[in-house]
């Protein structure tokens, strides 16, 4: 049995929404993208590269998915998070069809909390989850997620998607 593990970017506040990058998720008119990066180090990102050294699999919304796959596929070979994100199954959680370009990438049937569950059900390594705050959602309401890794930030956003969204139990 696998362990559904999110790791994730959050404020002081709560906030996921946005974090790498000031235009990375405005949805809902979001404007304070990008909080992560003043904060992030050499530290931080060797701490990072030992959570995702433990994933078998990364679960991902489609947002995400198109971060990710227009990114990592290009990184050097060395580099130790695109080497597993590289490496290991993809899973998207997505409304619509997608076009899948980064190997080994597949797209999980509307039908998301059952297909999460029967990935958990399968033996390999965690089931990685990052950024994704919809999905997580999902992943919440379905008693999905084993644990979480968060990754406080010393910042306020305000206003913007929250990890614990409103009637999160």
């Amino acid at each position: 049995m696998r362990k559904l593990v999110v790791n994730n970017f959050v404020t002081l506040d709560g906030v996921t929404q946005g974090p790498g990058d000031p235009d990375e998720d405005r949805e809902g008119g979001f404007s304070q993208g990008g909080w992560v990066v003043p904060h992030f180090d050499e530290q931080l990102g060797a701490h990072i590269v030992e959570f995702v050294q433990q994933a078998g699999a990364l679960l991902m919304g489609r947002k995400t998915y198109d971060i990710f796959a227009a990114s990592w596929p290009d990184m050097p070979a060395d580099d130790p998070i695109a080497e597993v994100y590289n490496r290991v199954p993809k899973y998207v959680a997505s409304r619509s069809p997608l076009t899948l370009t980064w190997a080994n990438t597949h797209q999980l049937s509307a039908d998301v909390a059952g297909d999460v569950a029967k990935l958990k059900a399968e033996d390999g390594g965690e089931i990685q989850v990052s950024g994704s705050s919809d999905l997580i959602q999902t992943l919440i309401k379905h008693d999905l997620v084993d644990e979480f890794h968060l990754f406080v930030f010393p910042s306020i956003a305000g206003s913007g998607k929250r990890l614990f969204g409103d009637g999160t139990i």
